[in-house]
């Protein structure tokens, strides 16, 4: 029926309205660069405008299946690409204007240290920090434990901490990653 077909799209339309601009957040910090983060989330949305008749219907849940749907996509990118890419010795300096030059410094630092990790070492701080999503949601995202995920995370903030030294924000309970993460995108 037409009116159903105009209902779906509707409500993907809001529901990227919605969410889009989260996951691009989380993109970004996947993939370290604007530009392949929206190129990740647009290949993610029409992977997902295929399955929304499926996903909005059954009373899915949209934003489990876009997450899976850009953490695999990332994967497979990762894989296809990571002989393709060429190491460079510094990032180029972003502009840093008024009040916010050290927290675009910080962004900047972070986003390059995030990128020297390991994809599942990054994947799974971006995942647990950003999205604020528990370690059983990431392990099931990923195909691994919740004890690899636990490992991949004490492992990756470690790595975070010795790359970004002084920089690292710390407050007397500790680093607050996940307030440094949202940060980064903005």
């Amino acid at each position: 029926m037409p009116g159903d077909d105009n209902e779906l799209e509707q409500s993907f339309a809001a529901f990227v309205r919605h969410s889009g601009t989260r996951y691009l957040k989380v993109a970004v910090l996947l993939t370290g660069d604007w530009h392949a983060a929206e190129d990740l989330v647009q290949a993610s949305l029409i992977k997902l405008y295929q399955a929304w008749p499926d996903v909005d219907q059954d009373g899915g849940n949209p934003d489990a299946y876009l997450r899976r749907i850009i953490v695999n996509t990332q994967r497979s990118w990762w894989r296809a690409r990571w002989r393709q890419e060429t190491p460079v010795a510094e990032l180029p300096e972003g502009k840093a204007h008024g009040d916010n030059a050290d927290q675009r410094a910080l962004a900047v630092s972070v986003r390059q240290a995030l990128q020297e990790l390991p994809r599942r070492q990054r994947a799974v701080l971006v995942l647990r920090y950003f999205e604020d999503l528990p370690e059983a949601e990431v392990a099931s995202l990923l195909g691994c434990s919740a004890g690899t995920v636990k490992t991949h995370t004490h492992r990756g903030l470690r790595a975070l901490r010795a790359r970004l030294g002084d920089r690292w924000p710390t407050t007397d309970s500790g680093p607050p990653i996940r307030q440094t993460l949202n940060q980064v995108t903005t």
